[in-house]
């Protein structure tokens, strides 16, 4: 196969439609553009949501609310997450490597559900004020973020 023997598989390429081009075409007269008004007409445009002046639908409606875009991204841990942990270090990418929480993940933070025995130092990961209890009743430390 040579770079000059290339070609677009059959059928895969159409012919681009001629319009304007006589009864014959299927697209003769008005070209497919209707009768009259604006976009009829050579150069008539008019924005996306336009409504002839009218008070477009957009601004019609009221404006409500906000959707965090990271909040699905900020992961809760229970502390049943972290007693299956091998390790006694816990940060973000170990949680990540562990399965724990999902790859893209910005943040993790450690709630208090389940229990927890071992000895365990969170680095870069939050904690709620009864899991740092927790955490620290076992032996644990919490660093400061």
């Amino acid at each position: 196969m040579e770079l000059n023997n290339l070609k677009p598989a059959a059928g895969a390429k159409h012919a681009k439609r001629r319009v304007g081009r006589g009864i014959g075409s299927g697209l003769g007269k008005t070209a497919g553009r209707g009768h009259k008004g604006q976009t009829s007409r050579a150069g008539g445009f008019h924005k996306t949501g336009f409504e002839g002046g009218q008070m477009p639908l957009q601004r019609r409606l009221p404006k409500r609310g906000f959707v965090s875009l990271t909040r699905t991204r900020n992961i809760e841990v229970r502390l049943s997450d972290l007693e299956r942990l091998p390790v006694g270090e816990v940060d973000l990418l170990v949680l990540k490597q562990a399965g724990v929480v999902p790859g893209d993940a910005l943040s993790a933070k450690v709630i208090l559900s389940g229990k927890l025995t071992k000895k365990v130092v969170l680095k870069g990961v939050g904690a709620t004020k009864g899991a740092k209890a927790a955490i620290e009743a076992a032996g644990g430390s919490v660093a400061a973020e």
